[in-house]
């Protein structure tokens, strides 16, 4: 028999301990990514708490800060957008959750594809935050890290990728002092101011070594740099409160007394056809609503499942003609039906005592809701969730309905259907037109009892503040909301109530403007200016060419083969 010589076995008994070693060492470092990942998505998901209903609004000031820390930490700039595309993945699924009974894994993967439009704003973190910071990259980041984030809220808006939901600015909606920003620059400068007060928080814990070193390796002592953390943190908390009190609201030239009829849940369907019909006659004694005489009666989305332009129908528009006769007032009712030789719309149709006078088609359609984009590769979701079985068709675009008041004057409104009050382009389209007041119509029964009619109820306040005009929304099941030109809460009937609300409200004169109103998109624009530079700057560093600083003074490791000697 050959025997085995002693140094042979040891040389493999060395040789497998490495192997062990080495595995270890592979695997730790792969669980740990594993683990800030999911880290990632949970820090995602914490900001969704800053949306009603949970309405822990104070939180989207700092409540950043640990996923921002997470990227910071980062090894690599292209570690730092993955997590930062976790991090995105991990806040629409929240902010998406109450979907997934219609779209079922189109929830995950609406997550997981829009995620990546967070990886600029990740690495751009990763480049311009890790320590030891200098003073230009601190600067830099207290620009180029919220316009990031603004440039993915900003893309997502964009109806061909599904619309602007959960934009961090609207978890202000409460606070009038701080949506006074939207008047200056829309939802889009909210969202900056957020997330630049979140970047300061970021700044002081890099200059504070006891509390920082322990969170970001490499902190240190730098007074200068922890002044810089908290002015820019103090200019991004006081710069809404000034917005307000520079900016004073337009003066009201005239008041209306609107009514939002909100029948509720209603389990037998035949009652539930006519249910708003019903309670809209049922409350009205002596051409009042519950004693008061309306301007204007807003039904809901959907709120009738007939044609009223078709000759069938005649004898139900009869019925709107009367009920608009007894109470005084137009009727803004909605339709959901399917038009003879053009398809499934949905209308909102403006109903006075001689007839209609105007006609809205939903222009902005749901996803997935109401219709699947890419259809030919995603149409397989209907058969595993309740996503739309066809797409509807989409009107022309927003404009004005007229309709009259109880002096006879003529009322100019911009009416818009339920998801369309995510798009800021629409409510300013409608003020340029010179409509007084925004009106949307909403139902969201299949929603019932989630988080997500709250969080489009809130929708309101900022558009009102965006444009100067009051917005009211009737809702078929809640939430019915008013909010003055200010965004102030004005009226609200939550989920579990119905009924009729009346609300009376001043009007700006027709040709008012705010500033965002006059400049439009201005904000993500320079956004996006700010971020194509700073892109072209790192790719220039990145690459040496001329310009770029090296050695000590630039803060750059000198490489040599086979390892790198930092300064």
């Amino acid at each position: 028999m050959r025997r085995e010589h002693p140094v042979s076995r040891r040389a493999t008994r060395t040789a497998d301990n490495r192997n062990v070693g080495l595995h270890s060492a592979l695997v730790k470092p792969v669980r740990w990514i594993r683990s800030v990942r999911f880290l990632m998505l949970l820090c995602g998901a914490l900001l969704v708490l800053t949306f009603p209903d949970a309405n822990l609004e104070f939180l989207a000031w700092f409540g950043l800060v640990p996923g921002l820390v997470l990227i910071v930490r980062s090894p690599t700039a292209r570690e730092g957008g993955v997590r930062a595309w976790w991090l995105g993945a991990g806040y629409l699924i929240a902010a998406l959750y109450w979907m997934a009974p219609e779209i079922g894994p189109g929830v995950l993967l609406v997550a997981a594809v829009f995620g990546v439009l967070w990886v600029p704003f990740g690495v751009a973190a990763q480049k311009l935050l890790r320590p030891p910071l200098s003073w230009p990259r601190a600067l830099a980041a207290l620009v180029v890290v919220p316009s990031g984030w603004l440039l993915t809220e900003w893309l997502r808006s964009w109806q061909a990728l599904g619309g602007p939901w959960a934009v961090l600015g609207v978890s202000q909606w409460q606070h009038p002092a701080i949506l006074a920003l939207a008047a200056v620059g829309g939802v889009w400068l909210i969202s900056f101011v957020l997330v630049l007060c979140n970047v300061a928080v970021v700044l002081l814990l890099t200059s504070l070594p006891r509390v920082g070193a322990a969170v970001l390796p490499g902190a240190s002592w730098r007074w200068g740099l922890a002044a810089l953390g908290v002015a820019a943190g103090l200019a991004s908390v006081f710069a809404g409160p000034l917005a307000f009190a520079l900016t004073p609201p337009s003066p009201a030239v005239r008041q209306v007394t609107i009514a939002l009829v909100q029948p509720g849940v209603i389990s037998n369907a035949s009652l539930a056809a006519h249910a708003s019909q019903t309670l809209t006659a049922e409350l009205s004694r002596g051409a009042t609503l519950g004693g008061v005489r309306p301007d204007l009666i807003v039904w809901g989305e959907s709120s009738i499942g007939v044609d009223l332009t078709e000759p069938k129908y005649a004898a139900t528009l009869r019925q709107f003609e009367a009920l608009s006769v007894a109470d005084g007032a137009d009727l803004l009712v909605n339709q959901d039906t399917t038009v003879p030789g053009k398809g499934h719309e949905k209308w909102s149709v403006l109903v006075s005592p001689t007839g209609i006078k105007g006609i809205y088609v939903k222009t902005r359609l749901v996803p997935f809701g109401e219709y699947i984009p890419f259809r030919q590769e995603l149409g397989w979701l209907t058969k595993i969730s309740k996503a739309a079985s066809s797409n509807m068709i989409p009107g022309p675009g927003a404009h004005l309905l007229y309709a009259t008041d109880r002096q006879g004057r003529p009322l100019p409104i911009g009416v818009l259907i339920c998801f369309e009050s995510a798009f800021p382009d629409m409510s300013r389209v409608d003020t340029d037109l010179g409509a007084q007041l925004i009106v949307y119509q909403s139902a969201t029964p299949t929603f019932q009892g989630t988080w997500g009619p709250d969080q489009h109820a809130s929708l309101g306040a900022v558009r009102a503040a965006e444009t100067g005009r009051p917005v009211v929304q009737a809702a078929l099941t809640g939430d019915s909301v008013a909010y003055d030109a200010r965004g102030r809460l004005l009226a609200w009937m939550g989920q579990d109530e119905h009924g009729v609300v009346t609300v009376r409200l001043g009007l700006p004169a027709a040709s008012a403007r705010t500033i965002y109103d006059r400049l439009g998109d201005y904000v993500p624009w320079a956004a996006l200016a700010v971020v194509v530079a700073a892109a072209l700057v790192m790719f220039a560093n990145s690459h040496g060419l001329p310009g770029r600083r090296t050695g000590a003074d630039g803060g750059h490791e000198a490489e040599y083969i086979g390892q790198s000697v930092p300064r």
